[in-house]
Protein backbone atom coordinates (compact mmCIF):
# COMPACT_ATOMS: atom_id res chain seq x y z
CA UNK A 1 0.00 0.00 0.00
CA UNK A 2 1.55 3.34 -1.08
CA UNK A 3 0.01 5.41 1.68
CA UNK A 4 -2.05 7.59 -0.65
CA UNK A 5 -5.18 6.45 1.16
CA UNK A 6 -3.82 7.70 4.47
CA UNK A 7 -2.77 11.01 2.94
CA UNK A 8 -6.28 11.55 1.57
CA UNK A 9 -7.79 10.80 4.95
CA UNK A 10 -5.46 13.25 6.63
CA UNK A 11 -6.83 16.00 4.38
CA UNK A 12 -10.18 15.73 6.15
CA UNK A 13 -9.96 18.50 8.74
CA UNK A 14 -11.84 18.48 12.07
CA UNK A 15 -14.10 21.19 10.64
CA UNK A 16 -14.93 19.07 7.57
CA UNK A 17 -15.63 16.05 9.78
CA UNK A 18 -17.93 18.05 12.05
CA UNK A 19 -19.81 19.43 9.06
CA UNK A 20 -20.30 15.97 7.53
CA UNK A 21 -21.60 14.56 10.79
CA UNK A 22 -23.77 17.62 11.36
CA UNK A 23 -25.28 17.25 7.87
CA UNK A 24 -26.56 13.73 8.62
CA UNK A 25 -27.50 14.63 12.18
CA UNK A 26 -29.80 17.29 10.70
CA UNK A 27 -31.32 14.70 8.37
CA UNK A 28 -31.99 12.23 11.19
CA UNK A 29 -33.29 14.96 13.48
CA UNK A 30 -36.11 15.95 11.12
CA UNK A 31 -36.89 12.50 9.72
CA UNK A 32 -40.22 12.45 11.54
CA UNK A 33 -42.91 10.72 9.55
CA UNK A 34 -45.59 12.00 11.92
CA UNK A 35 -44.91 15.61 10.90
CA UNK A 36 -47.64 16.00 8.26
CA UNK A 37 -50.38 14.75 10.62
CA UNK A 38 -49.48 16.37 13.94
CA UNK A 39 -52.38 18.81 14.12
CA UNK A 40 -54.88 16.22 12.86
CA UNK A 41 -53.57 13.58 15.32
CA UNK A 42 -53.61 15.95 18.31
CA UNK A 43 -57.11 17.13 17.41
CA UNK A 44 -58.26 13.49 17.22
CA UNK A 45 -56.80 12.68 20.65
CA UNK A 46 -58.09 15.82 22.36
CA UNK A 47 -61.37 16.27 20.51
CA UNK A 48 -60.96 19.78 19.04
CA UNK A 49 -58.69 21.91 16.89
CA UNK A 50 -58.24 24.42 19.71
CA UNK A 51 -57.02 21.76 22.15
CA UNK A 52 -54.96 20.12 19.42
CA UNK A 53 -53.03 23.27 18.58
CA UNK A 54 -52.82 24.06 22.30
CA UNK A 55 -50.38 21.13 22.51
CA UNK A 56 -48.17 22.85 19.96
CA UNK A 57 -48.57 26.13 21.81
CA UNK A 58 -47.47 24.44 25.06
CA UNK A 59 -44.33 23.25 23.28
CA UNK A 60 -43.48 26.81 22.30
CA UNK A 61 -44.32 28.22 25.72
CA UNK A 62 -42.01 25.63 27.29
CA UNK A 63 -39.37 26.47 24.73
CA UNK A 64 -39.70 30.14 25.65
CA UNK A 65 -39.14 29.34 29.32
CA UNK A 66 -36.04 27.27 28.53
CA UNK A 67 -34.61 29.47 25.76
CA UNK A 68 -32.31 31.80 27.67
CA UNK A 69 -31.07 29.25 30.26
CA UNK A 70 -30.20 26.77 27.51
CA UNK A 71 -28.47 29.47 25.47
CA UNK A 72 -26.29 30.36 28.44
CA UNK A 73 -25.79 26.63 29.06
CA UNK A 74 -24.43 26.24 25.53
CA UNK A 75 -22.05 29.19 25.92
CA UNK A 76 -20.72 27.73 29.17
CA UNK A 77 -20.60 23.93 28.74
CA UNK A 78 -20.14 23.67 24.98
CA UNK A 79 -22.04 23.11 21.75
CA UNK A 80 -21.60 19.32 21.55
CA UNK A 81 -22.94 18.56 25.04
CA UNK A 82 -25.91 20.82 24.41
CA UNK A 83 -26.63 19.02 21.14
CA UNK A 84 -26.55 15.63 22.89
CA UNK A 85 -28.92 16.83 25.61
CA UNK A 86 -31.32 18.15 22.99
CA UNK A 87 -31.37 14.86 21.13
CA UNK A 88 -32.11 12.85 24.29
CA UNK A 89 -35.08 15.15 24.96
CA UNK A 90 -36.10 14.70 21.33
CA UNK A 91 -36.35 10.93 21.69
CA UNK A 92 -38.32 11.23 24.93
CA UNK A 93 -40.90 13.62 23.49
CA UNK A 94 -41.68 11.40 20.48
CA UNK A 95 -42.18 8.41 22.79
CA UNK A 96 -44.57 10.48 24.94
CA UNK A 97 -46.62 11.49 21.89
CA UNK A 98 -46.71 7.86 20.71
CA UNK A 99 -48.23 6.49 23.92
CA UNK A 100 -50.43 9.47 24.82
CA UNK A 101 -54.09 8.47 25.42
CA UNK A 102 -55.22 11.98 26.33
CA UNK A 103 -54.37 15.67 26.56
CA UNK A 104 -52.21 15.31 29.70
CA UNK A 105 -49.52 13.05 28.27
CA UNK A 106 -49.52 15.00 25.02
CA UNK A 107 -48.78 18.08 27.14
CA UNK A 108 -45.84 16.26 28.78
CA UNK A 109 -44.49 15.49 25.33
CA UNK A 110 -45.00 19.13 24.36
CA UNK A 111 -42.97 20.30 27.37
CA UNK A 112 -40.15 17.93 26.36
CA UNK A 113 -40.38 19.27 22.81
CA UNK A 114 -39.95 22.77 24.16
CA UNK A 115 -36.83 21.69 26.05
CA UNK A 116 -35.42 19.94 22.98
CA UNK A 117 -36.10 22.90 20.72
CA UNK A 118 -34.51 25.39 23.10
CA UNK A 119 -31.39 23.24 23.49
CA UNK A 120 -30.97 23.19 19.71
CA UNK A 121 -32.00 26.83 19.21
CA UNK A 122 -29.00 29.10 18.94
CA UNK A 123 -26.68 26.21 19.76
CA UNK A 124 -26.77 24.59 16.31
CA UNK A 125 -26.01 27.83 14.47
CA UNK A 126 -23.25 28.57 16.98
CA UNK A 127 -21.84 25.04 16.52
CA UNK A 128 -21.57 25.60 12.78
CA UNK A 129 -20.16 29.12 13.07
CA UNK A 130 -17.58 28.12 15.68
CA UNK A 131 -16.61 25.06 13.64
CA UNK A 132 -15.99 27.23 10.57
CA UNK A 133 -14.17 29.81 12.66
CA UNK A 134 -11.76 27.08 13.85
CA UNK A 135 -10.69 26.75 10.20
CA UNK A 136 -10.83 30.54 9.56
CA UNK A 137 -13.74 29.94 7.16
CA UNK A 138 -16.50 31.92 8.88
CA UNK A 139 -17.15 33.82 5.62
CA UNK A 140 -18.64 30.53 4.32
CA UNK A 141 -21.33 30.52 7.02
CA UNK A 142 -24.30 31.53 4.82
CA UNK A 143 -23.45 28.92 2.19
CA UNK A 144 -23.03 26.11 4.72
CA UNK A 145 -26.07 27.14 6.71
CA UNK A 146 -28.13 26.82 3.55
CA UNK A 147 -26.68 23.44 2.58
CA UNK A 148 -27.01 21.95 6.06
CA UNK A 149 -30.49 23.34 6.59
CA UNK A 150 -31.50 21.77 3.27
CA UNK A 151 -30.96 18.40 4.97
CA UNK A 152 -33.83 19.22 7.33
CA UNK A 153 -36.09 19.76 4.36
CA UNK A 154 -34.94 16.64 2.50
CA UNK A 155 -35.60 14.66 5.65
CA UNK A 156 -39.06 16.16 6.02
CA UNK A 157 -39.81 15.48 2.35
CA UNK A 158 -38.67 11.85 2.60
CA UNK A 159 -40.51 11.28 5.87
CA UNK A 160 -43.69 12.84 4.48
CA UNK A 161 -43.52 10.48 1.51
CA UNK A 162 -43.04 7.52 3.84
CA UNK A 163 -45.99 8.67 5.92
CA UNK A 164 -48.22 8.65 2.84
CA UNK A 165 -47.41 4.96 2.34
CA UNK A 166 -47.74 4.03 6.01
CA UNK A 167 -51.12 5.75 6.32
CA UNK A 168 -52.54 3.49 3.62
CA UNK A 169 -52.32 0.60 6.10
CA UNK A 170 -51.77 1.91 9.63
CA UNK A 171 -53.23 4.58 11.96
CA UNK A 172 -51.58 7.87 12.89
CA UNK A 173 -50.04 6.55 16.12
CA UNK A 174 -47.75 4.12 14.27
CA UNK A 175 -46.02 7.08 12.61
CA UNK A 176 -44.69 8.23 15.98
CA UNK A 177 -43.20 4.84 16.88
CA UNK A 178 -41.48 4.55 13.51
CA UNK A 179 -39.98 8.05 13.94
CA UNK A 180 -37.90 6.91 16.93
CA UNK A 181 -35.38 4.92 14.85
CA UNK A 182 -33.78 7.89 13.01
CA UNK A 183 -33.64 9.86 16.26
CA UNK A 184 -31.56 7.12 17.90
CA UNK A 185 -29.22 7.16 14.89
CA UNK A 186 -28.95 10.94 15.22
CA UNK A 187 -27.89 10.54 18.84
CA UNK A 188 -25.04 8.29 17.73
CA UNK A 189 -23.90 10.84 15.13
CA UNK A 190 -23.90 13.62 17.73
CA UNK A 191 -21.58 11.53 19.92
CA UNK A 192 -19.07 11.41 17.06
CA UNK A 193 -18.78 15.21 16.70
CA UNK A 194 -16.00 17.21 18.34
CA UNK A 195 -16.36 20.39 20.37
CA UNK A 196 -15.30 23.57 18.52
CA UNK A 197 -12.79 25.86 20.20
CA UNK A 198 -14.19 28.26 22.78
CA UNK A 199 -13.87 31.47 20.75
CA UNK A 200 -14.19 34.25 23.28
CA UNK A 201 -16.08 31.96 25.66
CA UNK A 202 -13.67 32.11 28.56
CA UNK A 203 -16.33 34.33 30.06
CA UNK A 204 -17.33 35.71 33.40
CA UNK A 205 -19.00 33.44 35.91
CA UNK A 206 -21.74 36.00 36.56
CA UNK A 207 -24.71 34.75 34.52
CA UNK A 208 -26.65 38.00 34.87
CA UNK A 209 -23.70 39.97 33.53
CA UNK A 210 -23.48 37.57 30.60
CA UNK A 211 -27.16 38.07 29.84
CA UNK A 212 -26.93 41.87 30.19
CA UNK A 213 -24.02 41.95 27.75
CA UNK A 214 -26.04 39.90 25.24
CA UNK A 215 -29.01 42.31 25.51
CA UNK A 216 -26.67 45.28 25.11
CA UNK A 217 -25.54 43.84 21.78
CA UNK A 218 -29.06 44.27 20.39
CA UNK A 219 -29.27 47.82 21.74
CA UNK A 220 -26.01 48.84 20.04
CA UNK A 221 -26.73 47.42 16.57
CA UNK A 222 -29.88 48.82 14.94
CA UNK A 223 -29.79 46.36 12.04
CA UNK A 224 -29.44 43.34 14.34
CA UNK A 225 -32.23 44.63 16.57
CA UNK A 226 -34.68 45.33 13.74
CA UNK A 227 -33.91 42.10 11.87
CA UNK A 228 -34.45 40.21 15.12
CA UNK A 229 -37.86 41.83 15.67
CA UNK A 230 -38.93 41.02 12.10
CA UNK A 231 -37.57 37.50 12.52
CA UNK A 232 -39.63 36.94 15.67
CA UNK A 233 -42.87 38.08 14.05
CA UNK A 234 -42.15 36.22 10.80
CA UNK A 235 -41.34 33.02 12.68
CA UNK A 236 -44.53 33.24 14.75
CA UNK A 237 -46.87 33.70 11.79
CA UNK A 238 -44.93 31.43 9.43
CA UNK A 239 -44.73 28.48 11.82
CA UNK A 240 -48.37 28.88 12.86
CA UNK A 241 -49.42 28.74 9.20
CA UNK A 242 -47.16 25.77 8.48
CA UNK A 243 -48.47 23.73 11.41
CA UNK A 244 -52.09 24.48 10.54
CA UNK A 245 -52.01 23.90 6.79
CA UNK A 246 -52.61 20.11 7.14
CA UNK A 247 -56.05 20.87 8.61
CA UNK A 248 -56.81 22.95 5.49
CA UNK A 249 -55.38 20.35 3.09
CA UNK A 250 -57.39 17.56 4.80
CA UNK A 251 -60.54 19.29 3.51
CA UNK A 252 -59.31 19.12 -0.09
CA UNK A 253 -57.26 15.91 -0.40
CA UNK A 254 -57.69 12.39 1.06
CA UNK A 255 -55.84 11.41 4.26
CA UNK A 256 -52.85 9.91 2.45
CA UNK A 257 -52.59 13.15 0.48
CA UNK A 258 -51.26 14.88 3.60
CA UNK A 259 -48.00 13.02 3.08
CA UNK A 260 -47.85 14.01 -0.60
CA UNK A 261 -48.48 17.67 0.27
CA UNK A 262 -45.76 17.51 2.90
CA UNK A 263 -43.33 16.00 0.42
CA UNK A 264 -43.95 18.78 -2.13
CA UNK A 265 -43.51 21.42 0.55
CA UNK A 266 -40.26 20.06 1.91
CA UNK A 267 -38.70 19.38 -1.50
CA UNK A 268 -39.30 23.05 -2.25
CA UNK A 269 -37.82 23.97 1.12
CA UNK A 270 -34.73 21.85 0.48
CA UNK A 271 -34.11 23.48 -2.90
CA UNK A 272 -34.60 26.92 -1.38
CA UNK A 273 -32.09 26.24 1.37
CA UNK A 274 -29.57 24.70 -1.03
CA UNK A 275 -29.47 27.81 -3.21
CA UNK A 276 -30.14 30.28 -0.40
CA UNK A 277 -26.46 30.94 0.31
CA UNK A 278 -25.72 31.63 -3.36
CA UNK A 279 -28.65 34.06 -3.58
CA UNK A 280 -27.47 35.91 -0.48
CA UNK A 281 -23.93 36.09 -1.84
CA UNK A 282 -25.16 37.56 -5.13
CA UNK A 283 -27.97 39.89 -4.02
CA UNK A 284 -27.22 40.57 -0.31
CA UNK A 285 -29.40 39.64 2.66
CA UNK A 286 -32.12 42.29 2.78
CA UNK A 287 -33.14 42.15 -0.92
CA UNK A 288 -33.44 38.35 -0.61
CA UNK A 289 -35.55 38.68 2.55
CA UNK A 290 -37.86 41.22 0.94
CA UNK A 291 -38.39 39.27 -2.29
CA UNK A 292 -38.90 35.95 -0.46
CA UNK A 293 -41.53 37.39 1.87
CA UNK A 294 -43.52 39.03 -0.93
CA UNK A 295 -43.55 35.88 -3.07
CA UNK A 296 -44.57 33.68 -0.12
CA UNK A 297 -47.53 35.89 0.82
CA UNK A 298 -48.79 36.12 -2.78
CA UNK A 299 -48.77 32.33 -3.13
CA UNK A 300 -50.37 31.84 0.29
CA UNK A 301 -53.25 34.18 -0.49
CA UNK A 302 -53.72 32.53 -3.89
CA UNK A 303 -53.98 29.10 -2.22
CA UNK A 304 -56.41 30.06 0.56
CA UNK A 305 -58.41 32.86 -1.08
CA UNK A 306 -60.18 30.52 -3.51
CA UNK A 307 -59.71 26.92 -2.27
CA UNK A 308 -59.50 24.20 -4.92
CA UNK A 309 -57.88 20.83 -5.43
CA UNK A 310 -54.81 22.74 -6.69
CA UNK A 311 -54.47 24.83 -3.51
CA UNK A 312 -52.05 22.47 -1.68
CA UNK A 313 -49.74 22.42 -4.72
CA UNK A 314 -49.87 26.22 -5.04
CA UNK A 315 -49.02 26.62 -1.37
CA UNK A 316 -46.13 24.19 -1.66
CA UNK A 317 -44.43 26.56 -4.12
CA UNK A 318 -44.06 29.13 -1.34
CA UNK A 319 -41.64 26.76 0.40
CA UNK A 320 -39.06 27.71 -2.26
CA UNK A 321 -38.95 31.12 -0.56
CA UNK A 322 -38.50 29.78 2.96
CA UNK A 323 -34.88 28.65 2.66
CA UNK A 324 -33.43 31.87 1.20
CA UNK A 325 -35.28 33.93 3.82
CA UNK A 326 -33.95 31.84 6.73
CA UNK A 327 -30.39 31.85 5.34
CA UNK A 328 -30.47 35.62 4.84
CA UNK A 329 -31.83 36.17 8.35
CA UNK A 330 -29.25 33.86 9.87
CA UNK A 331 -26.39 35.51 8.01
CA UNK A 332 -27.40 38.98 9.19
CA UNK A 333 -27.80 37.89 12.80
CA UNK A 334 -24.62 35.82 13.03
CA UNK A 335 -22.64 38.81 11.73
CA UNK A 336 -24.13 40.91 14.53
CA UNK A 337 -23.82 38.35 17.35
CA UNK A 338 -20.75 38.47 19.58
CA UNK A 339 -18.54 35.41 20.05
CA UNK A 340 -19.00 35.61 23.82
CA UNK A 341 -22.80 35.47 23.70
CA UNK A 342 -23.47 33.84 20.30
CA UNK A 343 -25.84 31.10 21.53
CA UNK A 344 -27.40 33.33 24.20
CA UNK A 345 -28.25 36.05 21.67
CA UNK A 346 -29.73 33.45 19.32
CA UNK A 347 -31.82 32.09 22.16
CA UNK A 348 -33.13 35.56 23.00
CA UNK A 349 -34.41 35.92 19.43
CA UNK A 350 -36.00 32.45 19.62
CA UNK A 351 -37.56 33.36 22.97
CA UNK A 352 -39.49 36.24 21.43
CA UNK A 353 -40.43 34.21 18.36
CA UNK A 354 -41.70 31.26 20.37
CA UNK A 355 -43.80 33.43 22.67
CA UNK A 356 -45.46 35.11 19.69
CA UNK A 357 -45.87 31.75 17.93
CA UNK A 358 -47.76 30.24 20.89
CA UNK A 359 -50.18 33.16 20.83
CA UNK A 360 -50.61 33.08 17.03
CA UNK A 361 -51.13 29.31 16.85
CA UNK A 362 -53.72 29.15 19.62
CA UNK A 363 -55.56 32.15 18.14
CA UNK A 364 -55.67 30.36 14.78
CA UNK A 365 -57.06 27.23 16.44
CA UNK A 366 -59.85 29.15 18.18
CA UNK A 367 -60.61 31.06 14.97
CA UNK A 368 -60.64 27.84 12.92
CA UNK A 369 -63.14 26.22 15.31
CA UNK A 370 -65.48 29.12 14.55
CA UNK A 371 -64.96 29.89 10.85
CA UNK A 372 -62.88 26.99 9.51
CA UNK A 373 -59.20 26.49 8.64
CA UNK A 374 -59.43 28.40 5.33
CA UNK A 375 -60.28 31.78 6.81
CA UNK A 376 -57.90 31.32 9.73
CA UNK A 377 -55.03 30.76 7.29
CA UNK A 378 -56.12 33.57 4.97
CA UNK A 379 -56.13 35.98 7.93
CA UNK A 380 -52.62 34.85 8.90
CA UNK A 381 -51.39 35.42 5.33
CA UNK A 382 -52.73 38.98 5.37
CA UNK A 383 -51.13 39.67 8.77
CA UNK A 384 -47.80 38.47 7.35
CA UNK A 385 -47.69 41.60 5.19
CA UNK A 386 -46.52 43.42 8.34
CA UNK A 387 -43.25 41.42 8.27
CA UNK A 388 -42.64 42.48 4.66
CA UNK A 389 -43.16 46.12 5.66
CA UNK A 390 -40.53 45.75 8.40
CA UNK A 391 -38.01 44.38 5.92
CA UNK A 392 -38.88 47.16 3.46
CA UNK A 393 -38.11 49.74 6.15
CA UNK A 394 -34.78 48.02 6.89
CA UNK A 395 -33.93 47.91 3.19
CA UNK A 396 -34.66 51.62 2.79
CA UNK A 397 -32.60 52.56 5.84
CA UNK A 398 -29.65 50.48 4.68
CA UNK A 399 -29.75 52.11 1.24
CA UNK A 400 -29.82 55.60 2.76
CA UNK A 401 -26.83 54.79 4.97
CA UNK A 402 -24.91 53.36 2.02
CA UNK A 403 -25.63 56.45 -0.07
CA UNK A 404 -24.55 58.70 2.79
CA UNK A 405 -21.33 56.75 3.18
CA UNK A 406 -20.61 57.01 -0.54
CA UNK A 407 -21.26 60.75 -0.39
CA UNK A 408 -18.77 61.19 2.45
CA UNK A 409 -16.11 59.12 0.66
CA UNK A 410 -16.48 61.16 -2.55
Amino acid sequence: MDGSHFRSVSLVTPADRNIRLFRWFNFCNDFRIYGPVMVVYFAAVTGSYADGVLILAIAKIASSLFEVPTGVFSDYVGRRRTMLAGQVANIALIAAYAIAPNFLLLAVGAALEGLSFSLFSGNQEAFLYDTLKDAEREDEYAEWQGRLSAMFQWALAASALVSAGVLLFYPFRVLFWLSLAPQLLGLGLAFLTTEPKRHGREIETNLLAHLREALAGFARDWKLRDVSIASMLGFALGEAKHMFYPAFIAQLWPQWGLGIAGTLTHVGGALGFHFGGSLVKRFRELPVLLAANIASIVLGIAATGRPSVASPAIKSLSSLCFGPAVVAQGSLMQKGFSDRQRATMGSLVSLGGNALYAIALYAMGVFADRVGPQYALLTAEILSISVTLLYWRLFGRENRENQAAQGRSS
